[in-house]
Order: structure tokens, then C-alpha cells, then sequence
């Protein structure tokens, strides 16, 4: 199933709940045991409930693909090896530790908050796999939250400029679709989860949306 919605726990920001890729998911432990088997089903992969540096805005704090996961402070034992489940994870200690926020990546590059410093971006590149440099969407450091990549394709906030679109293209290697979500919310990567098999949105999210982000994702039925 290409397309599904949901909420957690009254909320369509899904992002910020979850975490996915191409090999898993991580998902904080308020999300409903009940969404998560959804999320499994039609995401096709495993996914785990985990708290991440003590929260379960696991969505903000991780950025992951299929070669690794990075966290921005140090981890309880307990929460390393249910991330490991998904991923290795990469401990990458920073002031602005919100990751999943920070960083937009896919299984070909990664692109991150521009005030991070340099031995950070290259850590994160080292963990993930993948060339990271440094950028922004619609003028907004908050990379991970403004945009939402798969392997196949990139949904960005519609105010993004060609200058950045064509950055992002280019690190990322995947055509981007600007859209919004959540009934005209423009930060999409807080509004949904996506792999290459399908995009889960919130539930708010309008069928013309949808028409976009599969568009944008190159996800169809």
C-alpha cells in the first residue's frame, strides 16, 4: 500500500515521532503499538519503540539511512540496542543535537544545519555512509524538518529557492517536488514518513497533497 495516514497519539506530525529508512524504523515510545504494526505494514519493514536521549521525539533527535543512524548526544544502553536493531548508530555529540531535525539524507549524501560545525558534518557523513555538506531550505537550517527524501524522490518546503532545490538535488541525487502537507503545513518532514515503498501522512492531508507528495516521492499504486 503506497500511501497511508495516520495519527499519533492525536498528532498528523508524524516526523517528529518517527524516524524511517530503507531498513527499519524507529519510532518513540507514546507512538501506539497499533500504529507502529501500521507503519510496518505499509512502510515494509521492521520498526522499533525507543526512547532517544530520554524523549520520544524520536524524529528530531535521529537521522538515519540504510548504512547508519546518528544521535547528538550520548545514548542510555537500553536505547543503543534497540536503534542498533535498525541501524549502527553514531554518537555525534554537538550543541544543536536535535538530528533528525538537522539532517536531510538519503542512502546517496546527506545535507545539513549550516551553523554545524565542520568536524560534525564530517562525522555525520562518516556514519551515514555518504558525501554531507551544508544547506538550507526556504532559508531554514531545520533541513530535516523542511524536506522529506527516499531514495527515489524529495518533497521540500514550497518556498525553497532553485538555488537550493538544485543543491539538494545534486547531494541527494533525486529530482525534488516542492509541496506542502497536513492541509498546507510547509514543513513536510515534520507532517509524514516515507521510504521507497510508501509515504505515510497525516491525517489532514488534503488528496491533492497527496497527489504531490506521491509525485514528489515517486511512489504510485
Amino acid at each position: 500500500m503506497p500511501v497511508g495516514r495516520t495519527v499519533i497519539t492525536g498528532s498528523p506530525y508524524l516526523g517528529v515521532y518517527v524516524r524511517p529508512s530503507e531498513r527499519g524504523f524507529v519510532a518513540g515510545r507514546s507512538v501506539p503499538l497499533d500504529v507502529v504494526r501500521d507503519l510496518e505494514r505499509w512502510l515494509g519493514v521492521r520498526g522499533v519503540r525507543s526512547s532517544v536521549l530520554g524523549s520520544d521525539i524520536v524524529g528530531t533527535l535521529v537521522a538515519m539511512n540504510s548504512h547508519g543512524a546518528v544521535v547528538g548526544g550520548p545514548l542510555a544502553d537500553p536505547e543503543r540496542t534497540l536503534l542498533e536493531e535498525i541501524a549502527p548508530v553514531r554518537e555525534v555529540p554537538c550543541r544543536n543535537n536535535a538530528l533528525g531535525n538537522n539532517v536531510l539524507a538519503n542512502d546517496s549524501g546527506a545535507v545539513v544545519h549550516p551553523d554545524l560545525p565542520e568536524e560534525v558534518v564530517e562525522a555525520i557523513g562518516r556514519a551515514l555512509q555518504v558525501p554531507a555538506c551544508r544547506g538550507t531550505i526556504a532559508g531554514l537550517g531545520t533541513v530535516g524538518m523542511a524536506a522529506a527524501v527516499t531514495n527515489q524522490g524529495l518533497v521540500v518546503h514550497p518556498r525553497a529557492t532553485d538555488a537550493e532545490v538544485a543543491r539538494l538535488s545534486e547531494t541527494l541525487k533525486v529530482p525534488a517536488h516542492r509541496t506542502t502537507a497536513n492541509f498546507g503545513i510547509p514543513i513536510v518532514g515534520a507532517c509524514l514518513v516515507a521510504n521507497t515503498r510508501a509515504v505515510v501522512v497525516g491525517r489532514p492531508t488534503t488528496p491533492v497533497e497527496i497527489v504531490h507528495l506521491q509525485e514528489g516521492l515517486g511512489i504510485f499504486d
